[in-house]
């Protein structure tokens, strides 16, 4: 039996409680369901070190504490992108989050397929030529992937990664 093929999940809807809701109850299930094992960078650090810092009183004990913690999660999040067989990069926002783009950007280097989800219609591209930056959108088309505006859409876009 073969292993289920990995997905990372880049984007920044862990940082707020509606993010956090579709994300968790909807957009993780549905890639799933669809027999991938998603790479979750929100639930790959241990909660209790970060709520660890955030309890610590404000000053550069706690500052040191952030930026231990920060790259320890920045090189967990490396290593899953290298796992991982392909990418899903949540593009919403009036701009793609700038730890996406980077994600986006490493993941091509290192020839992962990356597929974009933007589910929200507002105008984020440089000019009428895009849907989203264009340096971020030429990655993902030039990893093979696409841009989907309904997370339904991501199971096709995925489906190349399962070509011998």
């Amino acid at each position: 039996m073969n292993a289920k093929l990995r997905i990372y999940m880049a984007g920044p809807l862990g940082f707020s409680e509606a993010g956090r809701h579709f994300y968790n109850s909807v957009l993780v299930p549905f890639v799933k369901s669809l027999g991938y094992e998603v790479l979750d960078p929100w639930g790959l650090t241990d909660a209790r070190k970060i709520e660890a810092v955030q309890r610590m009183p404000y000053g550069p004990e706690k500052r040191e504490a952030w930026r231990t913690l920060n790259r320890e999660m920045g090189a967990t999040n490396r290593a899953a992108i290298d796992e991982a067989h392909g990418v899903i990069a949540i593009l919403d926002g009036t701009d793609v989050d700038s730890g996406t783009a980077a994600e986006i950007g490493y993941a091509f280097a290192r020839g992962k397929r990356i597929v974009g989800y933007r589910g929200d219609f507002r105008l984020s591209a440089d000019n009428e030529g895009g849907t989203v930056n264009l340096q971020v959108e030429f990655f993902i088309h030039e990893s093979g992937g696409t841009i989907v505006n309904r997370y339904e859409d991501l199971g096709p876009s995925l489906r190349p990664l399962r070509a011998p």
